[in-house]
């Protein structure tokens, strides 16, 4: 476990260059959430005690897979890797290693100032009520201090110094393995928050089938929808729809959908939308159809498609 640590001339100044104010912890800005995609955005409220901090370091706790920290400009981003205790799934595939330790360095924190450093991964493996620590570090020039105290059973946190940020696992949606939403729920991905999610059923003997939802992005850039996979079709491809001499053409978009800053894009009927080829079994309507899309930024989430049996829209039996 980290300590505060102090050289031994700031030490013997009373210790006032390197102690954080203890009202003002650093944390987590979401402390609960459920199996599958989460955004750690560990909030650093301050600098050091009169000096600004130039490092700050994320330790991962086990049962956060697949990390992926967002740079910050002005920092130097680098990541230590290593191996889980445990094998995990990840979007169906086994994984024993990844990013453990995540640290920003060469910026600057005054400790009038506030700043967020944020590292996206998933949970994977955990359980309802379980807690996870994500030990952080700032060092100034004179100093440092960890926050990574975990408190004793039935200690309240706020009593520690220098607690660890913590998040409280919730009740899993679906497969704890996975983060998945049905038409009617919310998933959110990064800055990317995905809804509305459904399949068309299929008629017997028809190898192609349609998926819609919409994307909206409440980040500062640009996302892209760069494509999607499913164990129920051969290939997922991106589709639009447009009319030309008027015919209706279907045809792949090339190198991804863009989800604008500030935007929602739908995929829906007659426009944008998911095409799933060489499906082995038609979608019957009542059940569920697993495809996972992958984002440039926000990285891979999966989805659980309800099939439902609207009419109108495109025909993909002849596709």
């Amino acid at each position: 476990m980290h300590r505060l640590i102090l050289p031994f001339a700031a030490a013997c100044a009373l210790t006032a260059i390197s102690i954080v104010t203890a009202h003002a912890h650093a944390s987590l800005e979401k402390s609960q959430a459920a199996p599958g995609s989460y955004k750690a955005v560990l909030k650093v409220p301050h600098g050091c005690d009169g000096q600004a901090t130039h490092t700050v370091r994320i330790d991962l706790p086990e049962g956060f897979i697949g990390a992926k920290p967002m740079p910050k400009a002005g920092w130097t981003l680098s990541v230590e890797k290593g191996d889980y205790a445990k094998p995990y799934k990840l979007h169906g595939d086994e994984v024993t290693s990844g990013i453990r330790s995540v640290t920003w360095t060469d910026g600057n924190l005054p400790d009038e100032f506030y700043d967020e450093f944020v590292v996206s991964g998933t949970l994977a493996d955990v359980a309802e009520g379980q807690t996870l620590y994500f030990k952080a570090r700032q060092v100034c020039d004179k100093g440092e201090v960890a926050w990574d105290q975990e408190p004793a059973e039935g200690q309240d946190p706020h009593s520690l110094d220098h607690p660890a940020p913590s998040l409280t696992i919730l009740a899993a949606h679906g497969d704890t393995h996975a983060h998945h939403a049905g038409a009617s729920d919310t998933v959110k991905a990064g800055e990317l928050e995905i809804k509305g999610a459904w399949a068309r059923a299929m008629l017997p003997g028809q190898p192609t089938g349609g998926a819609y939802l919409t994307i909206t992005n409440s980040g500062a850039a640009a996302d892209r929808l760069l494509g999607a996979t499913s164990p129920n079709a051969g290939k997922v491809e991106i589709h639009s729809m447009s009319m030309k001499d008027n015919v209706m053409v279907m045809r792949p978009i090339e190198g991804g959908l863009e989800i604008p800053a500030g935007a929602s894009v739908e995929l829906k009927s007659g426009g944008e939308h998911l095409m799933f080829m060489n499906v082995t079994q038609p979608f019957k309507e009542g059940a569920s159809v697993p495809v996972t899309l992958e984002f440039e930024k926000a990285g891979k989430v999966d989805l659980s498609l309800p099939v439902q049996a609207k009419a109108g829209g495109e025909d993909h039996s002849s596709h």
